[in-house]
């Protein structure tokens, strides 16, 4: 395997801050299952998306959380098309997605963390990540709407109810989708969020440097006991990152137990190696070494930036 250059994907070879790079990538995936399938609304989405995040797309500001950005998006959406070829090549006996599935898993991907991008005439919140708490009904609600303009309104209800396997405002149980396959999809697409973020070559220095600013703004560096006390979660980055094992253990446990272990099919996708998980794994271990503040100054690596604002 070549050099990862910190704006590269676990196979170090999609640029996962260009949306063309990404979008020429799921295509080729999505073409290669489905060889006569239509790509247009694949297409769309992916200009849609960048448009949106870049401040160009109606009604919207510019993405301003450095953490759940443009790539962070891009990024999931590949892993999401990753374990959707991995599932249809390996399944044997279960039911198919076909493309239409495809498409609808590939698109919520790209907007399940537009939640966090402000509108325009938001004059109530200085960061995006003021939304934490709400951004997946927002996405929800985006998706209601957005679907339709692109000839896919027989799936807005669906997408809207899907986007919440990326999130905690609903439980999973609770999530009103059609059948199973819908379930699974979903199940892919939470997962396909995690491995894309915590596998990230940058991700502990994201957590540090960008991570906890968007916990601050959304007032989660810290709760309240029900007498009131508050009570300090993280008091730093660097106590974010110190304490990341936590993470990646609930993480873990998320992936294993309560999205299925469908993380599982990124290793037929690759021929029998997950990259994702490896990845993961090399973070988890590496954040296990810190144990005082000074420890996270070994973290050096630039993430790319890919804020407009």
């Amino acid at each position: 395997m070549s050099y990862r250059g910190n704006d590269y994907d676990v196979s170090s070879r999609i640029n996962t801050t260009d949306p063309r790079v990404v979008n020429d990538e799921v295509d080729r995936i999505y073409l290669d299952l489905y060889p006569s399938a239509p790509s247009r609304q694949i297409d769309r989405a992916f200009r849609d998306l960048a448009q949106l995040y870049r401040g160009e797309y109606p009604a919207y500001r510019a993405c301003d959380t450095a953490y759940h950005d443009m790539q962070h998006a891009l990024d999931a959406t590949l892993a999401m098309a990753r374990l959707i070829d991995g599932y249809e090549r390996a399944r044997i006996g279960t039911e198919p997605f076909g493309e239409s599935l495809f498409r609808l898993g590939v698109i919520t991907a790209l907007f399940h963390d537009m939640g966090y991008v402000r509108e325009r005439d938001d004059h109530t919140h200085d960061n995006g990540a003021e939304y934490s708490l709400t951004h997946v009904t927002r996405g929800s609600h985006f998706l209601r709407t957005y679907l339709p303009t692109i000839g896919m309104a027989d799936m807005a209800e669906i997408a809207a109810e899907l986007i919440h396997f990326t999130g905690d405002e609903t439980p999973l149980g609770k999530i009103n989708v059609p059948s199973p396959i819908y379930r699974l999809l979903g199940s892919m697409l939470g997962s396909a969020d995690i491995i894309a973020q915590m596998s990230d070559r940058c991700y502990l220095e994201k957590c540090r440097d960008r991570l906890y600013p968007e916990f601050v703004a959304a007032g989660r560096a810290s709760t309240r006991t029900p007498e009131g006390v508050e009570q300090v979660v993280f008091s730093s980055g660097e106590d974010l990152v110190i304490k990341s094992p936590e993470m990646f253990r609930g993480a873990a446990r998320r992936l294993n137990i309560d999205l299925a272990g469908c993380y599982t099919y990124a290793q037929p996708h690759f021929g029998g190696q997950n990259l994702y998980l490896e990845e993961f794994n090399k973070n988890w271990k590496f954040a296990a070494g810190f144990s005082k503040d000074a420890d996270t100054a070994m973290l050096k690596r630039k993430p790319p930036g890919t804020l407009s604002t």
